[in-house]
């Protein structure tokens, strides 16, 4: 079915000024035209008649929501590294499916899942993709890879020395992997592994990973905590850091020379601030929170380019609540259309889909969120959902 949907204020892209009594038209799935609606219903012709017509007057049309860090598998409970071991392939499954529904319905139309068990993202993909279940375009990792006993050791990524890494790498591309995910450091989940601060893997073994992937065509995302992860990240090439925070033992270390390097590469930085991210600075403490968080400022103001996440699915981090992710942005003095842009185009960018999403454009997927009053304005206005399309399908 082909659509014309209509709104007070359409947002064609990050960037540019929003087109007053705007309208899509989508037809195949796609972004036919978009603009001014007397010129969209102009250009439809005769064929106008035919379409579904969706009016949303006092409404804000834009392109739906990226969320570039997910992960499907883990619950967003007390302990999701315990928990998604003891359910089985099928349960798990359903679980993630529902989840992704949850964020779809939210507005967030792609999502990039960073690491799960035994495949069953990828297997969630072509599911959504086939119209089988209803969520957000998927683009996952697969298993990530991770020392024996380190970060996620249990979603079944260990590797100890470079033939293990080289075939790891080689599984997840030929499983149809869209990127692939390496834990430079500890995180926070595992018990008994790594501290976060720590490198996980040598300098060679993560150019390793990098040039393995580049042979198949695939990105690399590093999850890095600790300063000298990041460097080693920085070092081999990838080409986006998960979280970046600077820890050291003790405290942070935060280097300016690598910063610069990280902006000049062109390498994303994807801090991934839970929906409670408040809690998050309440136990760490408010002024080492505070500390950290305005690394991000910074790091923007160095040239450094930012893309928004989530990280839904670990302790607390639910998965439908984007916005207030989003809030961390405007909390560091981000204004809404900035923060708009790092949630689309920018992180379609970033993520390698462009070409197909992030905007509305002719030729790319509709994707697409209609919400009450005006994101620009105050991205609170995003909880008040009125419609999502994804792929071209209204949910």
């Amino acid at each position: 079915m082909d659509f014309l949907l209509s709104a007070g204020r359409v947002l064609t892209a990050a960037g540019q000024a929003p087109v007053t009594d705007g309208a899509v038209l989508v037809r195949d799935g796609r972004v036919a035209a978009a603009g001014e609606r007397a010129e969209i219903e102009a250009g439809a012709g005769t064929g106008v008649r035919d379409l579904a017509r969706l009016d949303f007057p006092g409404a804000t049309l834009l392109p739906g929501l990226i969320d570039c860090h997910v992960h499907l598998a883990f619950d967003a409970g007390a302990d999701p590294a315990t928990a998604v071991q003891e359910v089985d392939g099928t349960g798990l499954i359903l679980d993630m499916a529902a989840r992704a529904e949850r964020m779809l319905r939210t507005g967030v139309t792609t999502v990039r899942d960073l690491g799960d068990r035994d495949g069953l993202a990828l297997r969630l993909r072509r599911a959504v993709a086939d119209g089988a279940v209803r969520g957000p375009r998927v683009l996952a990792a697969g298993t990530p890879l991770t020392p024996p006993g380190g970060h996620c050791w249990f979603l079944g990524g260990e590797v100890s020395g470079k033939a293990a890494i080289r075939e790891l790498v080689r599984r997840n591309a030929e499983g149809g992997a869209d990127v692939i995910k390496v834990m430079a450091t500890g995180g926070g989940i595992t018990a008994g592994g790594p501290a976060v601060w720590e490198p996980q893997f040598t300098p060679d073994e993560l150019r390793l990973v990098v040039r393995e992937a580049a042979a198949a065509g695939l990105p690399v995302a590093a999850h890095a905590h600790g300063t000298d992860g990041i460097a080693a990240a920085v070092a081999a090439g990838v080409d986006t850091i998960e979280h970046c925070t600077w820890l050291a033992r003790g405290g942070f270390d935060v280097r300016e020379e690598l910063v610069a390097e990280i902006a000049a590469r062109g390498i994303r930085v994807c801090p991934a601030p839970s929906p409670n991210w408040r809690g998050f600075a309440e136990r760490f403490g408010p002024e080492r929170a505070e500390e950290m968080f305005a690394r991000v400022r910074w790091m923007s103001e160095q040239g450094v380019r930012l893309i928004a996440g989530t990280d839904a699915g670990v302790p607390y981090a639910v998965f439908d609540d984007y916005v207030s992710s989003l809030g961390f942005f405007t909390h560091l003095g981000f204004t809404p259309a900035q923060v708009l842009g790092m949630a689309t185009a920018e992180a379609a960018r970033a993520l390698g889909v462009d070409g197909d999403t992030g905007a509305l454009r002719p030729g790319l997927r509709a994707d697409l969120l209609v919400v009450g009053g005006d994101p620009l304005a105050d991205l609170e206005a995003l909880r008040d959902v009125r419609f999502v399309m994804a792929d071209g399908r209204p949910v």
